[in-house]
């Protein structure tokens, strides 16, 4: 019997109450919980197939030699693929929800992507190049374009589904992407397309993937790369001049088929201005990033859970495991970052929502805040759903290792993400650029301090080391500035982290003003990330081990 998702995740719920209005609250908890439900029966059934057993393979070639270049997926996976589409995970971004008769958000659409993620975050993947390639569609793409392949791209069952693709990596430029070499030739009223693209995610499966590429005669480096929409498959169903040289064998995220994809000659047509491509393609990775944020969360949670749930069902020398301080301190110290790290990504998402879905109604300012933030929680949360992996396989002892249970898959699943969209390396860079173009860390800082100063007395309290890290991370950037380069990005994952620091702690001590539980939770997590006394006086995680566990609502602190 599944537990209502009310009782599993109290802070999801409470977040989306501070976003949502009334009415698409009460649509959203209603439909979150039918789908919560689904995830957590069927979809986790299928995915445990689909990464054992069911893994998607290349049928290269047919019984005469031609090569088709078709990817077989498990029927288990092809439900899940049409029952999430469904819901309007994608959809409702871009079009009217029947039951509200208005658009839906980001929003909510993350909130169904966290729940997807906890069961197969690999199929999680196609779902954001899917959102990615809807949001270049309908923001850059000219209107016969737009008009001919949005509607299919955001189907939720009225019309055939077109899932997206993303395709910028090549095997000479990887993270550089300026070194790219793939071709596009004018032909017409189109382009063709030459050349590899050496890791493109939902190869065979999308119906449309947007490819970057390099017109004859541009501008070496990034500036000299457009953006197009290529179809997989001309209007007959022939491969559209696309051929698939081999599947990725992956550590984990195998439900995704990742692929080296060939080009010889594919129709392709223009997405907007030229010599935008990349900045087009830049914006969809923002969104990309926010997915790789909400499937680490997602992961965090659900090994957060099956550690829970162990601890609470496993007896050693003759007691409960959660009996034991060091087993509750684990489990408290998890559900404190698990709860702090997904309220910040919603505020984030929150504040992402309104930019990126009316552009011209935001600052640049505001735009760089919103890729500060992006980089920030990509970054944290992808290593911390590595860690909670860990914590959880841990817990499990021996059996935490055994393919029997999902800890060993969260642990493959997670290992991708920070990869994915770019390593805590590549972030650092990106808030190095946007502390020297937009000095967006003058507005960090001030922002921090407001917030900071506002807090009650009794909560500002608790906030001395954080005011202490603040003060550290002026006189940092003091010293760095003026200095050369290789000292700077030397520095640059150190400031990102150091920046996350306090945007997380802050979060959490906001959120400390609600109540005594979450009062506790800001003391945990700041606990966790400022350090404490080698002598622990107050053991909190013990002593309220009960209340921050959900057990019980009563406390005094």
């Amino acid at each position: 019997m599944v537990k209502r998702l009310r009782e599993v995740d109290p802070n999801l719920l409470a977040n989306l109450q501070k976003y949502l209005d009334p009415e698409f609250y009460a649509y959203a908890e209603e439909e979150l919980e039918k789908f919560w439900q689904l995830c957590m029966t069927d979809i986790d059934r299928r995915a445990v197939h689909t990464d054992r057993e069911g893994q998607p393979r290349l049928i290269k070639y047919d019984r005469f030699g031609n090569d088709i270049s078709e990817i077989w997926v498990n029927e288990g996976y092809k439900q899940t693929v049409k029952e999430t589409y469904e819901t309007g995970i994608v959809g409702y971004v871009h079009k009217p929800i029947p039951a509200l008769g208005r658009v839906g958000n980001y929003v909510y659409s993350y909130a169904q992507g966290y729940l997807l993620s906890q069961v197969e975050p690999g199929f999680y993947c196609p779902v954001t190049l899917t959102m990615a390639t809807a949001y270049v569609l309908e923001h850059f793409a000219d209107e016969p374009i737009k008009a001919k392949y949005l509607p299919h791209v955001i189907s939720t069952g009225e019309v055939e589904l077109y899932e997206g693709a993303t395709f910028l990596t090549e095997r000479q430029g990887g993270s550089d992407v300026g070194a790219n070499e793939v071709r596009a030739v004018l032909c017409g009223d189109h382009y063709e397309i030459y050349g590899e693209k050496y890791f493109a995610s939902n190869a065979g499966m999308c119906g449309v993937a947007m490819v970057l590429a390099r017109i004859d005669g541009s501008e070496p480096g990034t500036k000299g790369l457009s953006l197009f929409l290529v179809p997989w498959r001309n209007d007959d169903g022939t491969l559209n001049g696309i051929h698939i040289r081999r599947l990725k064998d992956k550590l984990g995220v195998r439900a995704v088929p990742s692929a080296e994809v060939v080009f010889e000659g594919a129709k392709a047509y223009l997405i907007g201005d030229a010599k935008k491509g990349f900045y087009y393609m830049m914006e969809a990775l923002n969104l990309s990033r926010v997915c790789n944020a909400v499937a680490s969360i997602g992961i965090m949670k659900r090994a957060l859970e099956e550690a829970k749930q162990y601890g609470a069902n496993r007896k050693a020398f003759g007691q409960w495991l959660t009996s034991y301080p060091m087993v509750k301190e684990t489990l408290a110290n998890l559900t404190a970052r698990q709860e702090v790290q997904t309220s910040a990504c919603f505020e984030l998402i929150s504040f992402f929502d309104r930019v990126m879905r009316t552009p011209d109604q935001a600052s640049e300012q505001e735009k760089a805040w919103n890729r500060l933030l992006i980089a920030l929680l990509k970054m944290r949360t992808a290593e911390e759903a590595i860690a909670f992996a860990h914590e959880a396989i841990e817990m499990h002892g021996g059996n935490g290792y055994i393919e029997d249970f999902v800890t060993p898959r969260l642990l493959r699943d997670a290992q991708v993400l920070t990869v994915w969209e770019g390593t805590a390396n590549i972030l650092g860079l990106e808030v190095l650029r946007l502390i020297r173009k937009y000095r967006i860390h003058e507005t960090f800082i001030q922002t921090i301090s407001e917030q900071l100063a506002t807090l009650p007395a009794g909560i500002r309290a608790f906030a001395k080391p954080v005011e202490s890290g603040l003060h550290e991370l002026i006189q940092s950037l003091k010293q760095l500035h003026g200095q050369p380069e290789d000292v700077q990005t030397y520095h640059a994952k150190k400031i990102a982290n150091r920046l996350c620091d306090l945007y997380l702690s802050v979060i959490a001590l906001k959120e400390a003003e609600e109540n005594e539980r979450k009062q506790i939770i800001a003391r945990l997590f700041l606990q966790h990330i400022w350090g404490g006394d080698l002598f622990d006086k107050e053991m909190l995680s013990v002593h309220y081990f009960a209340v921050v566990m959900n057990e019980t609502k009563e406390v005094e602190v």
